[in-house]
């Protein structure tokens, strides 16, 4: 399942949640990134948000995301293809993207993934 709630600031979701990972007792691991931290929504002063991956320890295919900030509604989409591909996460951790956008901070997000606890 993926959804965008064109909100302020739009939401952007797609498959699993934290807690849906944690229920089916998946070995995961997460990376969280704070909207302050992407230059262009620090450029147009919409800092409010955070973005969240979550991968299979094994496998490194996507599990889920959620993406609460500036074009999330938007970014979600790579993350959606990536996981119909059936692609490891670090197809997107060593794509190349244009700076600045929101995009471009998800391949350095996902050289933070730590083990979900």
């Amino acid at each position: 399942m993926a959804y965008a709630l064109y909100i302020d600031p739009p939401l952007g979701r797609a498959g699993l949640s934290q807690a849906e990972v944690r229920k089916r007792g998946r070995p995961a691991l997460v990376a969280n990134w704070p909207m302050e931290r992407v230059s262009r929504a620090f450029e147009r002063g919409e800092t409010q948000g955070f973005m969240r991956i979550l991968v299979d320890r094994e496998t490194k295919q996507i599990l889920g995301a959620s993406l609460l900030g500036l074009s999330a509604d938007e970014v979600i989409q790579d993350v959606v293809d990536l996981m119909y591909a059936k692609a490891p996460y670090t197809t997107l951790q060593r794509a190349m993207h244009i700076h600045p956008t929101v995009a471009e901070y998800l391949p350095t997000m996902l050289g933070s993934l730590t083990p979900l606890a």
